[in-house]
């Protein structure tokens, strides 16, 4: 005869220490917990409404700029260091942790247009109205450092406006652009390669974090323009309705990059086939002047003419977050931070602001019991993020009040347009007007 024992071994059930909560058996059968998904939803209803009351996206600013802030700059190895340049043409080094200013340059006469950093060697690039490129060296980035000169390492004179500038990821190689693209040599006067495809101007110009060789531009004549620095030519070029701002690659899908047009919108391409976009990405009320992806590549910042910052993920087409202030005026950069934690953003009054990119993400040390709490209710806000209520409650934002009325006249806009052209449809021959998706509609033609 087969008798069967439960048996335990008290060892498994002691705690680490006395201040540890004891453990207790338990059985998963569905059918002993008829409620569970009730309780469940009941905790998902609790989690976001409380990442609403702990939604305090603002941690500070770094004030110290006399004109306004044109652009920022990330270092690629320190998560402390960050690099802005203003309109009076002065270069400010900032410790993020200490909020405090490193080093100071007077760099260039008139408008600092725009910086990058160099990732072979401790130095970083920056461009002015003077048709200068500017090389310079870090300054101190602890409190041990000795602060280094205010003498550019190295001057390279361009012979027109220079607009833009990148430099290559593996190589000493800068791409800078104006009325033509020009690929130069970090010691080297001359460039080593020019290129023009039709535009007056091309004002920025991005090269790929994994497609090393690869770069777009955008230009004033509306084109986004790919080039490959292997070649002596521009490889494609796609031209839209309107203007783009500036471009960001997507550092973990090689093909694609986000254009911010002066549509309101954002464009995600696949370099393969730009005659269609991926994705077009809506919510800005006004002009698209800046763009960063995240380095998970999962989602990306944007800062408009609109005076707000917002974050979209990359496969959807609307924001999941909008940041603001009453001070806030026209943002002119954003940038997200390296350790996917942080914004920077820089704007018309001279200050750079700092947020957090999870609005309700608690800073600081957490204990692992903390740590899966967290994981816990986060699961639960994806199972439910359907359900009506939630739903609603997750997608709430309040908003200026100058956004709130755009948002409504620029739907009434759109409303109108589409009625509009549901009435010449209903009334003309059939197949004279052919449907145009909101993927194609702003996008002119394709060249290569």
């Amino acid at each position: 005869m087969k008798v069967k024992v439960i048996s335990r071994n008290p060892n498994d059930y002691l705690r680490e220490t006395k201040l540890d909560i004891h453990k207790a058996p338990r059985n998963y059968d569905p059918k002993l917990h008829p409620f569970a998904v009730q309780r469940e939803y009941q905790r998902a209803l609790n989690a976001v409404k409380l990442d609403k009351i702990f939604a305090k996206p603002f941690i500070g600013s770094l004030d110290g700029h006399t004109d306004v802030v044109e652009c920022l700059m990330k270092h690629p190895t320190s998560l402390s260091v960050l690099v802005s340049g203003a309109s009076d043409g002065e270069i400010k080094i900032w410790n993020v942790a200490r909020r405090q200013c490193l080093q100071t340059f007077n760099a260039h006469r008139g408008l600092v247009r725009g910086l990058c950093a160099s990732r072979t060697s401790n130095h970083f690039f920056s461009i002015g109205d003077d048709s200068a490129i500017k090389q310079w060296r870090y300054g101190a980035s602890n409190e041990d450092d000795d602060i280094e000169s205010d003498e550019a390492v190295n001057t390279l004179i361009g012979r027109s406006m220079i607009m833009g500038v990148d430099h290559h990821y593996t190589k000493p190689l800068l791409m800078t652009c104006g009325e033509k693209v020009e690929l130069w040599e970090e010691t080297r006067s001359e460039p080593l390669q020019s290129y023009q495809w039709g535009a007056d101007t091309v004002s920025k110009i991005k090269f790929n974090p994994v497609e090393t060789d690869i770069c777009v531009s955008t230009g004033s004549d509306r084109s986004l323009v790919i080039y490959d620095v292997k070649m002596s030519k521009p490889l494609r070029k796609v031209i839209m309705e309107m203007r783009s701002n500036t471009v960001s690659w997507n550092p973990m899908e090689a093909f694609h990059f986000t254009a911010a047009n002066e549509d309101h919108d954002l464009y995600t391409f696949d370099m393969r086939n730009l005659s269609v976009p991926v994705q077009v990405h809506k919510d800005h009320v006004s002009a698209v002047i800046d763009v960063d992806y995240s380095p998970t590549g999962k989602e990306f910042v944007a800062g408009s003419y609109d005076k707000t910052v917002r974050i979209f993920p990359v496969n959807k087409g609307r924001s999941r977050e909008v940041y603001h202030t009453k001070r806030m005026q026209r943002l002119t950069s954003v940038i997200w931070s390296l350790d996917n934690k942080y914004i920077y953003c820089g704007s018309d009054e001279m200050d750079i602001r700092i947020w957090k990119a999870n609005a309700s993400e608690k800073l600081g040390p957490s204990m692992h019991r903390e740590e899966a709490a967290f994981q816990y209710q986060n699961k639960l806000k994806e199972k439910f993020a359907q359900f009506p209520e939630i739903s609603r409650i997750s997608r709430n934002r309040h908003v200026p009040k100058h956004v709130y009325h755009s948002q409504k006249e620029k739907r009434a806009m759109l409303q109108s347009r589409k009625r509009k052209e549901a009435n010449r449809r209903a009334h003309s021959k059939p197949g004279s007007m052919p449907y145009k998706s909101e993927r194609t509609k702003h996008i002119v033609g394709e060249e290569e």
